[in-house]
């Protein structure tokens, strides 16, 4: 940058006019003020430095020096071009309202762009963006001309947007698919929590001979792992990971990191925070936190937070979510309060439902149930199922009646269809000796049709996953898999009857 200044005091000096020059040299870097007041010293800018500017603007994330570049350009009589029109509606996907795009799109239709299949795809991925599916999907439907990022942008626009039925049926009949496109469709499916989909896509994807995984697509299917406990596959795509250098980008690492941690494999987990050293982030420590906390090594979470703030850190939401469930599984309520107060007074950092949902859960669990029901009524916001689940569920193990029901009447007007929230108040009563509230209970669900719906697991082998219910014959291998379970069945039945023989062998040798 001194260099630039340095150059640019000697054109001044010598009356030679570099400005041009000086300014894409300038938005390289990219130091914006002094570019901006380069480019305020030319009388008549071309429309090549009004585009360069804007688009600098636009990966800075400044639109609105984006919009009053334009505006200037109309001022000036310097008609904007097709290009003008992408590095503006890019900027424009970054803003909370969708007026001014759509005013540049008017404006782009009467420029006569309209054939441009770059600005057009730049459109399309704005009001994506912006949720307006319907729009974009309009704007892709009219297109004569669909290149892969025009469909990548369609894909990626039904994935936020969790419509991932859409982004399914356009990720098929893509005449052909780059990278990108597999990592559209993986990302879309983990980040809505479709996790065994965003696997299966995965395998599917590495069976495709002229696509490789690149770091992005890593650091997506990732967390479906973490989230499944599909630790082997995990493995498998960390090893992949590190073979190509992909382990040296802080997503991937972090990606890992919470693989491991989320799994269980916390000594691992552990090498992989240590191995990512300096570079390590918030989240690289948050995910260690959480996986400790999660796992019940709650002492070593607090103290993993302790050396997050003796590096300077500042800690997040997230930070306190895992912080408080440590205290939570640990059963530290002192602790867990105290920590609760810093969050606003030391911190800055506004308690979220989930921070009031992990007290909740630490008083319920302590017993101190009366508590928990009045820091509820004393929350700002209004609680939502999780925070009345928790202390039904609380309840449940203290078997209090009293705020038991209090907790289910909002449980069934928050969510009547959940049969979950009867079924714990039903047992609740049960074990009170209530059988006319068991009853009252289940006549209530007759009724309602509230049904319980079949509870299913999760099995990795072979690295993939393999999903059960009860009774379940859907596996294509169920045959040999039933014949497996009688095996062992039958053995455990022969075991069982040979330790009763043994025991009544006892017995009678006792008594004579």
């Amino acid at each position: 940058m001194n260099q630039l200044k340095q150059v640019h005091a000697y054109t001044l000096r010598n009356g030679i006019d570099h400005t041009k020059t000086l300014i894409a040299k300038v938005l390289e870097i990219p130091n914006l003020t002094y570019a901006h007041q380069l480019f305020g010293q030319i009388p008549k800018p071309s429309i090549f430095l009004y585009n360069k500017l804007i688009q600098t603007y636009s990966s800075q994330k400044q639109p609105h020096q984006c919009l009053s570049l334009y505006i200037q350009m109309c001022f000036k009589n310097c008609p904007p071009n097709q290009l003008s029109f992408t590095f503006l509606f890019a900027a424009c996907s970054s803003l909370p309202v969708p007026v001014y795009g759509q005013t540049l799109h008017t404006h782009f239709v009467k420029s006569g762009f309209v054939s441009d299949l770059f600005a057009l795809t730049a459109l399309l991925d704005m009001y994506a963006k912006l949720g307006l599916l319907r729009v974009a999907r309009k704007v892709f439907d009219e297109m004569t001309e669909r290149d892969i990022p025009t469909w990548n942008s369609m894909i990626a626009g039904y994935s936020k947007c969790g419509e991932m039925q859409g982004a399914l049926e356009l990720f098929n009949l893509m005449p052909k698919r780059s990278i990108v496109s597999w990592t559209a469709i993986i990302s879309g499916y983990a980040q809505n929590g479709l996790y065994m989909k965003a696997l299966d896509m995965y395998t599917k994807m590495e069976k495709e001979r002229d696509v490789k995984p690149n770091e992005v697509t890593i650091a997506s299917v990732l967390p479906a792992c973490a989230n499944l406990g599909a630790l082997a596959v995990g493995e498998r795509i960390e090893a992949y990971a590190r073979e190509n250098g992909f382990f040296k980008n802080l997503y991937v690492s972090n990606a890992i990191l919470e693989t491991y941690a989320r799994c269980g494999k916390i000594d691992m987990a552990k090498k992989v925070f240590e191995e990512i050293g300096s570079t390590r982030n918030l989240c690289t420590w948050n995910s260690m936190i959480m996986g400790l906390a999660v796992h019940g090594k709650c002492h070593e979470a607090i103290k993993f937070y302790d050396a997050l703030l003796s590096e300077g850190t500042t800690p997040d939401d997230v930070t306190f979510v895992a912080i408080l469930l440590a205290c939570t599984h640990g059963g530290m309520v002192a602790k867990g309060q105290q920590l609760f107060r810093t969050m606003e007074t030391e911190y800055h950092v506004t308690p979220k439902l989930e921070h009031y949902g992990c007290i909740v859960d630490l008083l319920g669990r302590a017993g101190k149930l009366q508590d928990a029901y009045r820091l509820i009524q004393s929350m700002p916001m209004k609680p939502d199922s999780v925070i009345w689940g928790t202390l039904l569920g609380a309840c449940s193990f203290h078997n209090n009646v009293e705020l038991a029901e209090k907790a289910a009447a909002f449980l069934f007007q928050l969510e009547p269809w959940n049969p979950g929230n009867y079924v714990i108040l039903s047992n609740i009563y049960a074990s009170t000796g209530r059988l006319d509230g068991v009853a009252k209970l289940r006549s209530v669900m007759k009724k309602g049709q509230i049904t319980k719906a079949a509870g299913y697991s999760f099995i990795e082998e072979g690295g993939e996953m393999h999903k059960f219910i009860v009774e379940d014959k859907s596996h294509p291998r169920f045959d040999e898999i039933y014949l497996i379970l009688n095996e062992v069945s039958t053995k455990m039945k022969i075991n069982r009857d040979f330790v009763d023989f043994q025991s009544e062998l006892v017995e009678i040798c006792t008594m004579e």
